[in-house]
């Protein structure tokens, strides 16, 4: 029963990872469902931030002189099983963004907007799995998406959604879990943009997770990057004489984001509760900011 128990709450774990819109997480998880097995992980997460990086250099508020800016996510994830190596994935938020001191923003001309932002679909397949003498079992994957501004929202301003760039990304990931259920990830991941109003900079997005699962509980802590191949500097000159705020989008934009998460089963499996905690550590052109989330994890199959 305790070993039933536990691959039940295995296959539960691949959900943790975008269960939560947090931006600089990385997209994909090591974890594969079963053959038919579906997992729906509504969320919501909130996050704030008074601090912000102009360049490299952290500064007090944010761009436009708006005080502290908070949003409000409501996300819908889900994750079925096509076969015990292949899996579809799609992922859907609702944010509402304001500015805490009313400020409206100098190009939208409101203090706050809502709406939905960009849907995104994974196909993730496992490449090889094998049993390493001593270790554990090893595990290599990759993973191809496209991610579809589908809101019709604004992408110029600070307090947009999102860039409003259509987007494909192409992950691969190695998975090590021990006899003991230890576990360490490691991903890295090349995004590719478009959009036909701006030039919005191709990313590359890489990370380490590691983590620990019983019959009664996850967690796992994870270091996320993302690395911008090019882009402007918010304050130069080049970034003034292309707009201003209504250049955002075509921003360098990296940062470092630290995730704590922890998934508990409270229900045979079929229902459990999450909750997450990121931390933006450093980073360029983007938000020095917190959020929290939870979340509810259900599998219906």
């Amino acid at each position: 029963m305790l070993h039933k128990s536990k691959k039940s709450l295995l296959e539960t774990l691949l959900v943790l990872c975008l269960s939560t819109p947090i931006v600089a997480q990385t997209e994909v998880s090591g974890f594969y469902p079963q053959k038919n097995e579906l997992t729906i992980a509504p969320s919501y997460s909130y996050k704030q931030y008074d601090r912000f990086y102009r360049g490299n250099e952290l500064t007090d508020g944010n761009p436009a002189g708006l005080g502290a800016i908070s949003s409000y996510i409501v996300n819908l994830y889900g994750e079925y099983g096509i076969t015990n190596w292949l899996s579809a994935s799609l992922n859907i938020p609702y944010i509402f963004i304001e500015s805490e001191n009313g400020e409206p923003d100098p190009v939208q001309g409101t203090s706050s907007v809502e709406g939905i932002q960009d849907l995104s679909i994974f196909i993730k397949g496992r490449i090889l799995q094998k049993n390493v003498k001593s270790l554990g079992r090893l595990g290599l994957g990759t993973a191809v998406g496209a991610s579809i501004p589908v809101g019709n929202y604004e992408a110029e301003g600070v307090l947009s959604l999102g860039n409003n760039a259509n987007s494909i990304q192409a992950n691969v990931l190695a998975q090590l879990t021990t006899n003991v259920n230890f576990f360490t990830e490691l991903q890295y991941g090349y995004s590719l943009k478009d959009n036909s109003d701006f030039d919005v900079p191709n990313a590359q997005v890489y990370g380490i997770k590691i983590g620990y699962f019983n019959s009664h509980f996850y967690t796992h802590v994870q270091l996320a990057v993302q690395d911008s191949m090019d882009g402007l500097d918010i304050g130069t000159p080049e970034f003034v004489e292309a707009g201003g705020p209504r250049a955002l989008p075509q921003t360098e934009v990296d940062y470092t984001n630290l995730n704590l998460n922890l998934y508990i089963p409270v229900y045979k499996n079929e229902i459990g509760v999450s909750t997450a905690y990121n931390h933006n550590l450093d980073g360029r052109n983007f938000n020095k900011e917190t959020s929290f989330s939870f979340g509810l994890v259900y599998k219906p199959l």
